[in-house]
């Protein structure tokens, strides 16, 4: 028999911790990521550093750089684009469903306006890090109270690279603001169980999304 990766709870905690740094940008698209140094900073072995940086190059987060070496992918502005027309699409429908189950799943409710509650607590003091984490929290509550679990299966793998697109535009102060200002009017909309009005302000929501960070992307890229 073929034996077990060693330690994959180990794996698993290295693996989030270089997410988040590439996340955050700690880690910026272009560094090169050195397992030896990565593995003394995180205080393990280069073993569960490899681990980490294979299941984040298969999932396009890491590039190869010359001899078995990695770097953090560039975002690709148009790439960006494409994953928020999709998601637009998955999120309308999420907001619809739930707008549907508002007034059926109490747990559901309550969770959505949990998040919509630690969203209105931001202030232009908030670590990037927990804004990204809002956002997140606020549409997978979404998700969850649509009922279909697989929508959730289905944006799961885009999540990190979402993860990092957030990063780009919630670091502006003016957009952060008119985010939680979208996201106010999608919770609206689905509490009232108004599943067409919670439609299209969750589409509109991603679109704009979207076109700010493909914005944003080129722009600092021309400015490089």
């Amino acid at each position: 028999m073929i034996p077990l990766d060693p330690l994959p709870n180990l794996i698993d905690q290295v693996y989030a911790r270089i997410l988040e740094g590439i996340t955050d940008r700690t880690l910026l698209p272009g560094q090169r990521i050195r397992q030896n140094e990565l593995a003394e900073k995180l205080g393990v072995s280069r073993q569960p550093v490899s681990h980490a940086l294979h299941l984040l190059h298969r999932q396009g987060l890491i590039t190869e750089s010359g001899r078995r070496g990695f770097e953090v992918s560039q975002l690709d502005p148009a790439r960006i684009r494409q994953l928020y027309e999709v998601r637009g699409a998955i999120d309308a429908l999420a907001a619809k469903l739930a707008a549907e189950r508002a007034n059926t799943d109490a747990p559901g409710r309550g969770q959505l306006e949990q998040a919509l509650r630690a969203g209105r607590a931001i202030d232009r003091k908030t670590p990037l890090s927990r804004l990204i984490s809002f956002d997140v929290d606020f549409h997978s509550a979404i998700y969850r109270l649509a009922g279909n679990p697989a929508i959730e299966e289905m944006i799961a793998p885009q999540w990190p690279h979402m993860r990092r697109s957030m990063a780009t535009v919630l670091a502006e102060l003016d957009y952060r603001e008119s985010a939680w200002s979208e996201h106010e009017g999608i919770a609206e909309a689905i509490f009232a169980g108004n599943a067409g009005a919670a439609e299209k302000a969750a589409l509109a929501h991603a679109l704009t999304a979207g076109r700010r960070t493909e914005e944003r992307l080129k722009a600092t890229a021309q400015a490089a």
